[in-house]
């Protein structure tokens, strides 16, 4: 059945597309913080665990808030780890050790990246591509980000 919500066909598949991207980004940090989760060691290591948990569990949320959106322009969203990976501006996880301060690192540079990417769209989605409510949404994700990555920052002074 066609998408008929006010946003032409051209601009709807470009928003998708961006938004796809987001989206790998998003599965990359799920996949980089469960592999915090499962592997932190150190002495801090009941609580930064606990942490990294709330914010696994907050990642999975995103992604599918994400995939959510795309359908809603009418698109499938990407689902398998190869098209993940051939969408994300990130990197996997390449050691560097496994205490909270080494991981915490990885994933405040993932969080600060999404927000730049998140803030790089805004007003295309809106200006250029006549998309509001993803501008709008993306605007939401990009302030939980923020928040994110201030209190990431805030464990490593």
């Amino acid at each position: 059945m066609k998408t008929s919500i006010g946003i032409s066909e051209e601009n709807r598949a470009v928003v998708a597309h961006e938004l796809a991207k987001i989206l790998a980004d998003e599965f990359l940090v799920y996949t980089k913080t469960l592999n915090a989760h499962w592997n932190l060691e150190g002495m801090d290591f009941h609580s930064v665990h606990l942490y990294f948990e709330e914010l696994y569990k907050d990642s999975a949320e995103i992604v599918d808030s994400l995939a959510e959106r795309i359908r809603q322009l009418g698109h499938y969203a990407p689902g398998t780890m190869k098209e993940f990976l051939q969408l994300t501006h990130l990197t996997e996880a390449d050691g560097g050790g496994n205490d909270s301060r080494s991981w915490i690192h990885k994933l405040l540079g993932d969080h600060e990246s999404i927000i730049e990417f998140l803030r790089g769209n805004v007003d295309d989605f809106a200006d250029a591509h006549k998309d509001a409510g993803t501008s709008d949404f993306i605007t939401g994700l990009m302030e939980k980000h923020e928040k994110i990555a201030w209190m990431l920052r805030a464990h490593l002074k």
